[in-house]
């Protein structure tokens, strides 16, 4: 039961990662553009705004779940204190890493242009 617990509790951490992940991205990309002031490709051009957010948004999710799981594993399970409130310890966790991730991107995508 224990282990189910666990896996449960990483599956919700998961979800979060990939939604922050999407959040991400939908914060890169910004907003779309009305249908009526775009035309007759407004369509078009949600469709490919859709698929970038989920596309790349996902993978970043991914990422971002890789390396929370990770370090929630072999370093906070370790050493945390049983009166510590873990709850808030993981989201401070996963925002950081969130960053990080975001930091990495802005890195390899602006300034070395290999993205």
């Amino acid at each position: 039961m224990r282990i189910v617990k666990h896996l449960l509790t990483y599956l919700l951490w998961t979800m979060l990662s990939l939604l922050m992940g999407i959040v991400y991205m939908r914060l890169l990309l910004g907003d779309i553009a009305e249908d009526e002031s775009i035309g007759g490709f407004g369509y078009l051009l949600k469709v490919f705004y859709l698929h970038g957010l989920f596309f790349i948004g996902l993978p970043f999710g991914a990422i971002i779940a890789l390396l929370f799981i990770a370090t929630d594993w072999f370093f906070l399970s370790k050493k945390r204190k049983p009166k510590t409130n873990r709850t808030l310890m993981r989201i401070a966790l996963l925002l950081v890493i969130t960053v990080i991730v975001a930091i990495v991107h802005y890195v390899l995508e602006v300034v070395i242009d290999v993205i």
